[in-house]
């Protein structure tokens, strides 16, 4: 067996740890103080936009409603209008932060459905890049992300402004 040496990961694992006790993660970025901690890029009366903080890729982002809603059945008009924007925004600002060539968009309804958070509805937004697969995952079950979650944060928030303007 090789050994993969990232002692980097330890911060992950304990953080990991932590979150798993505290209350939902969505709606205290929602409510946080402290935007840049809960690397929240966006927040309006209605939904939420924030960096993963267990990304598939460099620059994944979840568009949430503020309100805590398992299901889109529970959203309003006006929200599904508005997490839609959201979701269309934050494609806009990745292209310009990140110049991605694709993205994965999808909602995990259920754990079954490989939702790690069920109790409160989000769109996930992952920029793809060509070439952004190796032998990694295929090898070693291991995913690399090649820029730390500060620094990406750090990119994006550059161009958060996507995220608020008036397209309707």
């Amino acid at each position: 067996m090789e050994l993969l040496w990232a002692p980097w990961r330890m911060k992950y694992i304990e953080y990991a740890r932590m979150e798993r006790d505290e209350a939902c993660f969505i709606c205290r970025a929602v409510e946080s103080q402290d935007p840049d901690r809960d690397l929240v890029l966006h927040r309006s009366g209605l939904t939420v936009v924030l960096m993963n903080k267990y990304p598939y890729n460099t620059g994944h982002l979840l568009v949430a409603p503020a309100r805590h809603v398992p299901d889109l059945s529970a959203l309003s008009r006006e929200e599904i209008c508005e997490l839609g924007l959201m979701v269309r925004r934050s494609i806009e600002m990745l292209r310009r932060a990140l110049s991605p060539d694709g993205f994965n968009i999808g909602i995990n309804l259920g754990k079954v459905a490989g939702a790690g958070l069920e109790a409160h509805l989000h769109v996930h937004v992952v920029p793809r890049w060509l070439g952004d697969t190796n032998f990694m995952p295929v090898i070693s079950n291991t995913k690399v992300i090649p820029e730390a979650l500060n620094d990406t944060y750090m990119k994006l928030k550059k161009y958060a402004d996507y995220l608020r303007k008036n397209d309707d």
